[in-house]
């Protein structure tokens, strides 16, 4: 292994980094190390870094801009690919929006919204990237993905790049086909409308507004922990269970909103796992519902 992983650095793949912590790479600031952490510099070098991980059968993660994201304390086994600036990318065409998928969604709105275009005001606070919004059909105030997206290119783990429309991604409340079948965003196809610039300035204040008051975003965090089970709310039936302020090391239950586990300082892995593990207990005794994660975990465990 160590032969292909010199080989791997060798290569003309991005910069390499041996044994890198992840945890400046995540929101949440928690979790072990990466074997290698490959940064690309540019499309071709991700696409045959690609091959090169199937050639060698070399394992390999993903991550975007670090949100929804909890790596574990024993870090990521082989390969974690950190989309680098080459996919940072965006331009306008009308009513249509192109965005590489290390772009930041939170900025993709903001840009769409000084546009006069409309449809993308949910995701003024989504801290993710646009491939890690197409993947998890992220969404927020009633709208996802799912309704505004046309086509995105994939980069699939063969090392091919395909286009698939909205309608190939099998969306699903925060579920897509790449849940299922592996696969990098590398550009996604946003539809948007025409709007009042006034009125999509508006719509955007008012939910940065609500979301200071309601979100511990002082804190590092990585969004909802929770999905939403049908006909509720993670966040109130946490808040019913009294679960608010729960701590398990440095984690805690945040008294803000409940659907949100925070890093007060020293947080581990391991302490939001029990954290979790504590929440879906007492919310399954006392309600009888299984809260499924949203957040995904990476890594040894």
């Amino acid at each position: 292994m160590q032969q292909v992983l010199n080989e791997l650095q060798a290569g003309a793949y991005g910069e390499v980094r041996f044994n890198e912590p992840l945890a400046p790479y995540t929101t949440w600031k928690i979790g072990g190390p990466a074997d290698v952490l490959l940064i690309p510099h540019t499309k071709q070098q991700l696409v045959e870094a690609m091959r090169f991980f199937r050639a060698h059968r070399i394992p390999w993660t993903v991550i975007g801009r670090g949100s929804n994201l909890l790596v574990t304390d024993k870090g990521v086994r082989g390969v974690v690919i950190k989309l680098g600036e080459s996919l940072e990318t965006v331009r306008f065409e009308g009513t249509q929006v192109i965005a590489g998928g290390a772009y930041s969604f939170i900025k993709l709105s903001v840009m769409a919204g000084k546009e006069g275009l409309t449809g993308l005001e949910f995701a003024g606070g989504i801290p993710g990237s646009v491939g890690g919004a197409v993947y998890m059909n992220a969404g927020a105030h009633g709208s996802d993905v799912s309704r505004i997206l046309k086509q995105a290119e994939i980069l699939l783990d063969t090392g091919d790049l395909v286009t698939l429309k909205r309608e190939n991604f099998q969306y699903a409340y925060r579920h897509s086909i790449l849940q299922k079948k592996p696969g990098i965003v590398t550009e996604a196809v946003f539809q948007l409308e025409y709007g009042d610039r006034k009125e999509i300035a508006a719509a955007m204040a008012a939910y940065k507004d609500r979301r200071l008051r309601t979100q511990p975003l002082q804190l590092a965090c990585a969004g909802s922990v929770f999905r939403n089970p049908t006909g509720h709310h993670a966040a109130k039936l946490i808040e019913q269970a009294g679960l608010k302020g729960l701590r398990a090391g440095g984690a805690e239950v945040s008294t803000l909103h409940a659907n949100f586990i925070v890093n007060t300082g020293q947080a581990t892995a391991d302490d939001v796992i029990t954290l979790i593990d504590l929440v879906q207990a007492k919310v399954l005794k006392q309600y009888g519902i299984l809260l499924q994660p949203e957040v995904l975990v990476v890594g040894e465990r």
